[in-house]
């Protein structure tokens, strides 16, 4: 169907739906004083239809014209629409729906999506359960090129892709641009999934996130630890809400773009228990913080990258004409995205500056630090002091508030103390441990006795010395490639 203007200027003038919200809806706003225009948009479904069709719409909308036009163009385009069909919709349909819009207005389009989008997240996770369509998957996707091309492998295999991306947070002090899990990164993982021709939902988990992963961390902070929120994010929180998602839509697996690979377990293993397998690319091997994966997960995902290298992942972006082929990958952790660690810190759990003694193994002081929380053992810039030779944070006391440093040779332990274990073989066969998320594998052994399941403490023996890691960090157990457990780094 062809539209002109007169396509805005009817929308403008008779907007479909304005101010109307339907029984049992499904809510999603978008905007706000930043920019001026806000945008509603409301849907219900039918509950007792296979595919959760759209029966009603409406909307509200203040601001700009182009705002009100966007609302009504994206209501009518709704009715009768299937969840998954209108989870095709973007701000390029929207706009082409009003016959094409300027650049200058096309952000009534971006909000009025943005503002769809966060209703139809609210009805895929709220419907009922549907039985398993085979072929279909569920991939999560970030925006980035590993993601993109996880999704595209799927589709590549013939069956059917249906993207998702997690909201987790929301700060305005953020870069938006570098955060996987921001409001920026939704809108452009949208906009690449319906460039590759799939529906894509977005789901605001960012209360569970904050309660599950970022309290966590700040009270960890606050006791002094040094906690990785990235495992226990994957292990409870992120892909727990995905593989729930998967379930609702009908979905067999849910596809993501880390670099790891699924253990499915040998005729003398226990029955139905698959494990998580290292990546083909050790350099991007991302097991580590998947370790908190319970076997019954593993089951339902796939990793599409787990046989690939990082090079050959982006040879097939830019094969496939993917814009993100050649962006660069996040480092910092995604809700603090550009903020500084110890500026959000202060703001989120109120870890204030609070100057303490650095001293040496004997009590001498040889410094002053601007808070023991802001001190990890092991780390050694930022410490303020001259030496003649290197120092490293050896311990803090946050009670105390001191630092203690000393000499590298200080680090250097021959068994690390654990708590809160959790081996799924038998203690006999693990035989290396990682304690950073792309450290080394140090070999190892355990207490023989310890069987598969869940342990108050132990203590992992290193067949040569290494640098002790801070506690709160979690210890992988490996057995050869294949993750065996995990346990918390005990002080």
């Amino acid at each position: 169907m062809s539209h002109g203007p007169e396509e805005l200027l009817d929308h403008l003038e008779s907007p479909r739906g304005r101010g109307h919200c339907p029984h049992d809806a499904f809510t999603g706003a978008a905007g706000g004083a930043a920019c001026g225009d806000l945008i509603r948009v409301s849907l219900a479904t039918d509950p007792d239809s296979a595919d959760a069709r759209i029966v009603d719409a409406g909307f509200d909308a203040s601001g700009c014209g182009a705002t009100v036009a966007a609302g009504s163009a994206t209501v009518a385009m709704l009715h009768g629409r299937s969840l998954l069909g209108a989870a095709c919709i973007g701000a390029s349909e929207i706009a082409a729906e009003l016959g094409g819009l300027s650049a200058a207005k096309r952000h009534a389009a971006e909000l009025a999506a943005d503002a769809l989008h966060r209703a139809l997240g609210g009805a895929a996770r709220q419907r009922s359960a549907r039985a398993p369509l085979q072929g279909r998957t569920l991939v999560a996707m970030s925006g980035g090129v590993d993601s993109a091309v996880a999704a595209l492998l799927v589709a590549r295999e013939g069956g059917e892709a249906v993207a998702v991306t997690l909201e987790l947070w929301s700060d305005p002090e953020n870069d938006g641009d570098l955060s996987c899990c921001s409001a920026q990164a939704v809108r452009g993982a949208r906009e690449l999934a319906h460039g590759m021709g799939m529906p894509h939902l977005s789901i605001d988990l960012r209360a569970e996130f904050r309660a599950g992963v970022v309290d966590g961390w700040l009270s960890d902070h606050a006791l002094g630890l040094t906690p990785n929120p990235c495992v226990r994010c994957n292990g409870h929180v992120r892909l727990d809400a995905m593989i729930d998602l998967a379930d609702r839509l009908g979905c067999d697996l849910l596809a993501t773009g880390h670099y790891a690979r699924v253990h499915a377990p040998d005729a003398d293993e226990r029955a139905g228990q698959p494990l998580l397998r290292m990546a083909a690319d050790e350099r991007k091997d991302q097991s580590y913080v998947l370790a908190a994966l319970a076997p019954e997960s593993l089951a339902r995902l796939c990793f599409p990258l787990g046989e690939m290298q990082k090079p050959q992942v982006r040879e097939v972006a830019e094969g496939a004409g993917l814009a993100v082929a050649r962006r660069r990958d996040s480092q910092d952790l995604c809700f603090l995205a550009g903020t500084r660690h110890g500026h959000f810190l202060e703001r989120h759990a109120g870890l204030v500056r609070r100057p303490g003694p650095i001293l040496d193994l004997e009590g001498t002081v040889l410094g002053e630090h601007p808070g023991a929380h802001a001190f990890t053992v092991g780390q050694r810039h930022g410490l303020g002091i001259g030496s003649t030779a290197p120092l490293f944070v050896l311990s803090t006391d946050v009670s105390a508030n001191t630092v203690t440093v000393g000499s590298r040779e200080r680090l250097l332990t021959s068994a690390i103390e654990a708590r809160d274990v959790t081996l799924r073989r038998d203690a006999s066969c693990v035989d290396a441990v990682r304690v950073r998320s792309h450290g080394a594998r140090l070999p190892c052994s355990l207490p023989r006795a310890l069987g598969a399941g869940s342990h108050a403490q132990m203590q992992i023996e290193l067949q040569s010395p290494a640098e002790r890691t801070a506690p709160g960090q979690i210890a992988c157990l490996y057995s050869g490639d294949v993750v065996a457990g995990y346990a918390t780094i005990a002080a």
